[in-house]
C-alpha cells in the first residue's frame, strides 16, 4: 500500500508498540477470567461438570466476535473496531463482579461470553500490526505485539492473587472490578493507533472472492495449523487449573501454574519473529507442534505440581511458535484490499473449533480424568502436522 511505501516501518513500528501496550492490558484481563473461572463455575454452577461451561461461552463469545470485529474494521476502521472490544472488556468485569455478589451463574456467563468478545478485538492487534508493516517487518511486527503479553503474564495474576479475599464472603469480587479498570485504561492507549484504510470504492479492485483466498492449499495449511495450535492450548489450559485443584494442589499453585504457561506463551515472541525469518514460517510452525506434543507427554508422565508447571510452560512454547507461524502464513495469501475479510474468515475458524474442545474440556476432565485431555491432543497435533508437510509448500507466494 502506498502509506507503507512512503512511510517504510516506522509507522508500523510505531504501531506495534501502541497494540504491545494494548496486548499487555486486554491480556492480563482475560488472564483474570481463565485463572477464576473453572473456581468460580464449580461454585456457581449448578453441577460440577458446568464447571468449565463458562470458558466454553468465553470462547463462543471470542468466536461470535470475529467476524463483527472485521466488519468493523472495514467499515470504520480498526481504531472503532477495538474500541468497540475494549467497551466489551469493561462490561465483563462489571458483570462477573456482581454475579459473584448475586451468586448468579447465569450472570456470570454474560460476563464470560463479553470477555470472549472483548478477546475477539485482542486477537486482531497481531494483523493490525502487519497492516502497516514491509514484507520482511511484517513477522516482527506480529511478534512485538504478542510481547505485550509477557506483561499480562505478571499484571493479570498479581490482580488475582492480591485481591482474591479482599471483599468477603465474595470471592473475586475485587478481582473483577479490577479487570474493568484495566480496559478502561487499554480505551485510552488505544487512541494513540494510526491505521489508514485501504482505499474502497474508487476504483480500485475490492480483491477476489472470498472462496478464492481460503482455498488455496497455503491458507488452508495455515488455518490447520492456527486451529491445532489454538485449541490444543485451549483445551488443556481451561482443564489445568481445576485438575490442579482436584490433585490437592492450591488456588496460589493454580495460578501461579497459569502465570508460568502465559509467559512461556509470549516470552518466545522476542525471538519468533526473528527465527521465522532466518528459518522460515514452515519449521518454526513444526517446531511448535511438536512442543505441544511434547507439552502432553510431560503432563502424561505425572500430577506433581512440576508436571503441571513445565506441562504448562511448554504448552505456551508450542502455542507461539505453532499460532505467530500460522499468522504469518496466513498474511502471506491475501492482498492489502482482502485483509479485513481474510483475517476475520480465518479467526472465525480458528476459534469456532475452539468452542467444540471448550465444551469437551470439563465433561472429558470430570468423566475421564487429566489423562485423557492430554491423550486427545495427539491426533489433533498429527492432523496439523500432515497438512503443513502436504499444503504448506504448495502456491508459495511470489517473491516481494
Amino acid at each position: 500500500m502506498a502509506f507503507v511505501a512512503e512511510q517504510g516501518d516506522q509507522l508500523a513500528r510505531r504501531n506495534a508498540i501502541v497494540l504491545a501496550i494494548a496486548q499487555m492490558l486486554g491480556g492480563a484481563n482475560t488472564i483474570v477470567f481463565f485463572a477464576t473461572a473453572a473456581i468460580t463455575g464449580n461454585i456457581l454452577a449448578p453441577s460440577k461438570a458446568l464447571a468449565t461451561l463458562p470458558v466454553s461461552v468465553y470462547v463462543i463469545g471470542l468466536w461470535l466476535g470475529t467476524l463483527p470485529m472485521g466488519f468493523l474494521a472495514r467499515r470504520y476502521g480498526r481504531r472503532i473496531a477495538f474500541q468497540t472490544g475494549t467497551i466489551a472488556g469493561v462490561f465483563t468485569g462489571l458483570f462477573c463482579c456482581a454475579a459473584i455478589v448475586f451468586a448468579s451463574f447465569a450472570l456470570f456467563n454474560i460476563g464470560a461470553f463479553l470477555t470472549g468478545f472483548y478477546a475477539a478485538a485482542t486477537q486482531a492487534y497481531r494483523f493490525a500490526a502487519a497492516d502497516t508493516a514491509s514484507e520482511r517487518f511484517r513477522p516482527k511486527a506480529i511478534s512485538w505485539v504478542l510481547v505485550g503479553g509477557v506483561g499480562g503474564a505478571f499484571l493479570g495474576p498479581q490482580v488475582v492473587i492480591s485481591t482474591e479475599h479482599l471483599w468477603q464472603p465474595h470471592h473475586f469480587a475485587v478481582s473483577f472490578l479490577l479487570q474493568s479498570a484495566i480496559a478502561v485504561v487499554a480505551g485510552f492507549v488505544l487512541m494513540a493507533l494510526n491505521i489508514p484504510r485501504p482505499a474502497v470504492g474508487t476504483g480500485v479492485s475490492t480483491g477476489r472472492p472470498l472462496k478464492e483466498i481460503v482455498t488455496q492449499p497455503r491458507f488452508m495449511a495455515a488455518v490447520a495449523c492456527g486451529v491445532a495450535s489454538y485449541s490444543v492450548m485451549n483445551i488443556v489450559m481451561t482443564a489445568a487449573p481445576l485438575a490442579m485443584i482436584m490433585c490437592s494442589h492450591t488456588t496460589r499453585d493454580a495460578t501461579l501454574g497459569l502465570q508460568w504457561h502465559v509467559l512461556g506463551m509470549f516470552v518466545p515472541s522476542f525471538v519468533t519473529g526473528s527465527l521465522i525469518t532466518r528459518f522460515g514460517v514452515e519449521k518454526i510452525i513444526a517446531a511448535g507442534l511438536i512442543i505441544l506434543a511434547g507439552s502432553a507427554a510431560v503432563s502424561l508422565a505425572g500430577i506433581a505440581l512440576m508436571n503441571f508447571w513445565l506441562g504448562l510452560i511448554l504448552l505456551g512454547i508450542g502455542w507461539n511458535f505453532g499460532f505467530i507461524g500460522a499468522t504469518a502464513m496466513v498474511t502471506q495469501c491475501y492482498r492489502p484490499e482482502e485483509r479485513n475479510s481474510a483475517q476475520a474468515f480465518n479467526d472465525f475458524l480458528v476459534f469456532g473449533s475452539m468452542v467444540i474442545g471448550s465444551l469437551a474440556s470439563g465433561g472429558v476432565l470430570t468423566a475421564y480424568g487429566w489423562d485423557m485431555v492430554n491423550w486427545l491432543v495427539f491426533p489433533v497435533l498429527g492432523v496439523a502436522l500432515v497438512m503443513l508437510v502436504v499444503l504448506g509448500n504448495r502456491a508459495r507466494p511470489a517473491a516481494a
